[in-house]
């Protein structure tokens, strides 16, 4: 699906570390953005920054959590520009910590923002993409998806969520003309990573590597444009890893291991625990 002038984007997470890329990559084609963010942090600049450039856009601080908000962001998205041709459900959150040291709330949190709420935004727009016979819908997931680090369990079982259901919307509207890809990065300069890097003063493990924000913002219009299932964004080669852990589970467990995921992970979470910057 091309991404021309005049299409209409809507983008969840917008203000977040990897939204405003994608953002600036929609608004140089010419799209409509309706911005979402909460609680609405720096939305408004965001949007000021665009129209500045002549682009359409609006914002609205909405919470992909609540059944009421996520109506009214597409309602008001129609009301404003029409109907939806791309929703970009990149919204997201994490907590590193011990799974067990996890409140109920954390955890049913994470899977509200990371998974539940894509789908039922995805539900809510779909009929008007299938009338029209046009759509795309990307999904933000993370090599956390396929590769489940220490100290992730909820948001590896969320990114591994979105992508499954990339591949069951492919199949089941592709042929109508509505599509869905899934972007799978590894350890990015922005957003959750940067975090994590700048609360506990460690960097990511040199054997994985980290990708730039604009990296990812370009993955998703190719995404998009070129009707891909999946695009793993990092900076070293991950894929053999992942199908030689499909073969042999144990073995690629090891192999996983020794890249030093699981060590960062484990070390972020004694940093915050014992207070360190």
């Amino acid at each position: 699906m091309k991404i021309s002038a005049g299409q209409t984007v809507l983008l969840t997470g917008a203000t977040g570390g990897l939204g405003t890329f994608i953002t600036r990559a929609l608004a140089a084609c010419g799209a409509n953005l309706a911005l979402i963010a909460y609680p609405g942090v720096e939305l408004q600049k965001l949007e000021g920054e665009l129209k500045g450039l002549g682009g359409r856009a609006f914002s609205m601080a909405a919470d992909v959590r609540s059944p009421a908000d996520r109506q009214a962001m597409v309602e008001e998205v129609e009301r404003r520009f029409g109907g939806i041709d791309i929703l970009i459900n990149n919204a997201g959150i994490e907590y590193t910590s011990f799974y067990h040291d996890l409140t109920e709330e954390n955890i049913r949190d994470v899977i509200a923002v990371n998974l539940e709420g894509p789908m039922m935004l995805t539900r809510l727009v779909l009929p008007g993409m299938l009338e029209r016979k046009r759509g795309h819908i990307v999904n933000m997931s993370s090599l956390a998806g396929k590769a489940g680090p220490a100290c992730q369990e909820p948001y590896a079982a969320t990114k591994a969520g979105l992508i499954g259901f990339t591949y069951s919307l492919r199949g089941s509207y592709r042929q109508q003309g509505v599509s869905a890809s899934a972007i799978v990065p590894g350890f990015v300069e922005a957003g959750i990573y940067a975090k994590l890097k700048e609360k506990s003063g460690f960097a990511a493990p040199a054997l994985l590597g980290t990708s730039q924000p604009e990296d990812v913002a370009r993955a998703v219009l190719r995404a998009i444009e070129n009707d891909l299932p999946e695009v793993i964004v990092n900076s070293m080669p991950v894929r053999p890893l992942f199908s030689f852990s499909a073969l042999f589970p144990s073995a690629g467990e090891w192999l996983a291991d020794k890249t030093g995921g699981n060590a960062f992970f484990r070390r972020v979470v004694e940093a915050q625990k014992h207070g360190q910057k």
